[in-house]
């Protein structure tokens, strides 16, 4: 009289236990396969935001060293013309990209307080930023 009753307990449990088990191996789901549209129409992680970036920060003024080490900058790399200061603003960047991440580089993910700068030379315009320290980065994408 017990073996039937345990043969129909276990075999409910089996029925229960179907969708899971299908679910967990590879192709077995109980639903469509399909990834859904929002998966498929994703864009790719990217790493920074292609293009300029507007300013957003606080104006600020530039300190000394900070410009002489812009204009130190400018001239290495053959910018004869006086540049002249377009804007310049406090930022707290996101990492130590400083806004400015190059694709495939990683970076320290800590809030960075800094600066942006731009100025103008010789009819180009020019994206210099500035983390805790006076060294500037040429922003150039």
């Amino acid at each position: 009289m017990r073996r039937p009753i345990i043969a129909m307990t276990l075999a409910v449990g089996a029925l229960a236990l179907a969708p899971v088990l299908a679910a967990c191996t590879p192709g077995g789901s109980m639903s469509d396969p399909t990834p859904s549209a929002s998966a498929t129409s994703r864009p790719p992680f990217q790493t920074a935001t292609p293009g300029a970036i507007a300013p957003t920060g606080t104006p600020v003024a530039v300190p000394p060293a900070r410009w002489d080490a812009l204009v130190a900058d400018l001239g290495a790399r053959g910018v004869t013309a006086t540049p002249e200061l377009v804007s310049a603003e406090a930022v707290t960047f996101s990492d130590s990209s400083l806004g400015c991440a190059t694709p495939g580089q990683s970076y320290t993910q800590a809030l960075v307080d800094g600066m942006r700068v731009l100025v103008t030379a010789g009819g180009e315009t020019y994206d210099y930023r500035f983390g805790t320290g006076d060294d500037p980065l040429l922003c150039t994408r």
